[in-house]
């Protein structure tokens, strides 16, 4: 066992330095002045997992014994440019082409356990900086340019054993810097480790503290975590634990307690079922046809994390025992927006997950199939240009275990996409416009520009949601028609 680990760790650094001549180089560079020169955490951690497949997924991460002015002469002349990346955390950045990299002095930090902030001590020893990493998975390092490697917290032990440890004891790591909390969630979903149970006790202890942390550091550690290949592991462990409270508190509001006779789901279960149905519905990565929706795609997965957020808000026990949850997606997007905004999501992002949540029911009026034309161009509509996400989310929200129950609803939603498809060529529904546009509406009225155009607008867009395509004539004569029913006709 220990030679056949041995052998995958040499072909993996080989593989890893064929992948990296440029930091081979630099580490020729700066051995030549005395310095020494490792890559170091995460392109060590993802060679010996084989996750590399070409230069381009090589981050170069690299520590060094230099001081950051001796690491700035030398990546000056290096590289085409150098800056400042921290120059008070000793970290300086370079490009060289198409190539960037990353240099940090050793360090051998102190934390001020209030800000979180540390407090910036440079080291001479690349054994010592690695232990003060977060993980042991992400303390190891090939020593540059011969190559040796080096893992003073055996990590890739931990690696073999699909294990997540830190290198100190878990709550002096996380006392230090409680966000690796929530990169313990990301890596459970980005590479499928298991979380040691002293890592998830220090997590459970200490989950108030990640409120010191900021916002968009924590957006930052969810988005990775909902983009990995497993985010129901990640998300599990941030509810288990108690730190989805502090940064998602709508997730663990999910767990309602089921009433004694059963009569309605677990939300919560719910929840991850469908986040995982939505993720088997993307189209793989790069797909760029027509309606693609290539994964991991971020605001599908939002949607269909936040989708049931309103139902605690809006649960009501009816009469006889039944539960109900009215207008719960017009709550819920109110919430997931606010809860996105909190999190410092760009406002792009969180309009349209927030959309996306208000709209996931509006397919079950359909569910019989007795829509007409005109409810299904404002279908088509209002989903605008999330119509392919909405379709996967939609489709992911059925979690019935009663397969005739299931079958029906997949059947009347592939009825109401092909009824789309039918409509869409025979009426270009992406890009539903009146009639008439603004030029010819104040042409037709004899009005300037004014929010009598706006209304005017409105008036054709609703018709032509109505009736189809009604062609200029006919708009004309509708909008007159319209036009003599309004007050500022009369009074001109």
């Amino acid at each position: 066992m220990a030679a056949a680990v041995a052998g995958a760790r040499d072909q993996a650094v080989a593989a890893l330095l064929a992948f990296a001549p440029d930091a081979v180089e630099l580490g020729r560079r700066f051995a030549a002045e005395g310095h020494e020169l490792a890559l170091v955490g995460g392109p060590v951690r993802d060679a010996l997992l084989g996750r590399l497949t070409g230069p381009a997924d090589v981050d170069l991460d690299l520590a060094t014994s230099a001081r950051p002015g001796a690491t700035a002469q030398l990546l000056t002349a290096w590289g085409d440019a150098t800056w400042d990346v921290g120059a008070a955390f000793g970290t300086v950045g370079a490009r060289r082409g198409d190539v960037v990299v990353e240099v940090t002095t050793y360090r051998s930090d102190l934390y001020d356990r209030q800000s979180r902030k540390p407090v910036v001590e440079f080291g001479d020893s690349l054994e010592d900086d690695l232990v003060r990493r977060d993980f042991t998975v992400n303390a190891m390092a090939v020593r540059l340019p011969d190559g040796a490697f080096v893992d003073p917290c055996d990590g890739l032990r931990d690696l073999a054993h699909r294990a997540l440890h830190t290198p100190r004891s878990p709550e002096d790591s996380f006392a230090d810097d409680p966000l690796r909390m929530m990169r313990a969630a990301r890596f459970a979903s980005t590479l499928g480790l298991r979380v040691a149970p002293a890592v998830v006790e220090a997590m459970t202890e200490r989950a108030g503290t990640v409120a010191m942390v900021s916002a968009e550091r924590v957006r930052v550690e969810l988005e990775k975590l909902l983009l990995g290949a497993s985010p129901r592991e990640g998300l599990e462990l941030l509810v288990g634990t108690g730190l989805a409270e502090h940064v998602l508190p709508e997730l663990p509001a999910l767990q309602l307690e089921i009433d004694e006779h059963h009569r309605h789901k677990d939300v919560y279960e719910h929840t991850l079922t469908v986040l995982e149905q939505a993720i088997a519905l993307e189209d793989p990565p790069g797909a760029d046809g027509e309606g693609a929706v290539p994964g991991p795609d971020l605001v599908l997965r939002l949607a269909a994390l936040l989708h049931d957020v309103g139902k605690p808000a809006t649960r009501r026990f009816e009469p006889g025992g039944g539960v109900s949850f009215h207008h719960h997606e017009v709550v819920g997007a109110k919430m997931t927006a606010r809860r996105l905004k909190a999190l410092r999501f760009d406002s792009a992002t969180t309009k349209q997950v927030a959309r996306l949540v208000e709209l996931h029911l509006r397919f079950h009026g359909y569910a019989g199939g007795e829509w007409t034309d005109s409810a299904v161009r404002r279908y088509v509509t209002d989903a605008g240009p999330l119509l392919s996400r909405l379709h996967r989310l939609t489709r992911s929200d059925s979690t019935t275990r009663n397969r005739r129950k299931a079958a029906r609803l997949a059947a009347a939603y592939d009825s109401l996409e092909h009824r789309i498809v039918e409509l869409q060529e025979a009426e270009e529904l992406a890009a539903v416009r009146p009639d008439l546009d603004g030029g010819q509406i104040m042409a037709a009225l004899g009005v300037p520009p004014g929010p009598v155009v706006g209304r005017a607008y409105r008036h054709l867009l609703e018709l032509r949601l109505d009736r189809g395509p009604l062609g200029e004539e006919a708009a004309r004569e509708a909008l007159l028609a319209w036009w003599a029913e309004q007050p500022e006709a009369a009074a001109g």
